[in-house]
């Protein structure tokens, strides 16, 4: 097996100049997308809402967004690129997201993700979110059950130590 090298990506702040590229993601990626508009609302008049992208080369390859409501950060949306998935983008995102929800003043974060979605909840499992609850029939499209994870209180030893292990997975500073 040849090692490839580390992939460089740069994440920043999402503009209303990204919506293109990040419909294009929200199509690839879900069954019933959010309009452009919505995104657009969301970067323009929503005070809660926080909004990250992933680039890799020039390409928007992933998106997250959050809402900060009071103490707790929660996680409205996020999605990569099929083609881009299992390299790490994913993983490299939450984290940020993680940082973000931390400098917000977060306590906690919480999220939505559908049962069927196992990638994506052992990908939120790794970052220490623990199944707390179920929302029956929560997606529209299909009837699905959301399950509601939550992390541990962002400042406990335990995500301390989680978080500074992932950043340290990517070679970079916590």
């Amino acid at each position: 097996m040849v090692a490839r090298p580390p992939l460089r990506v740069l994440i920043e702040p999402m503009t209303t100049d990204d919506i293109p590229a990040v419909h294009r993601i929200e199509r690839a990626s879900f069954p019933i997308p959010w309009p452009e508009y919505a995104f657009r609302q969301e970067l323009q008049t929503n005070r809660m809402a926080h909004y990250l992208v992933v680039k890799a080369s020039d390409e928007t390859v992933a998106y997250g967004g959050l809402w900060l409501m009071v103490d707790e950060a929660h996680v409205t949306t996020f999605a990569v690129l099929p083609t881009w998935r299992r390299r790490g983008v994913g993983a490299r995102l939450l984290l940020e997201m993680m940082r973000l929800a931390v400098d917000l003043g977060a306590r906690v974060v919480t999220l939505e993700v559908r049962l069927s979605n196992v990638p994506a909840r052992a990908l939120y499992q790794r970052f220490g979110f623990r199944p707390v609850g179920v929302r029956p029939r929560y997606y529209s499209d299909n009837g699905e059950d959301a399950l509601i994870m939550t992390t541990a209180p962002l400042n406990s030893p335990e995500m301390d130590q989680r978080l500074a292990a992932m950043a340290e997975r990517f070679g970079e500073p916590l």
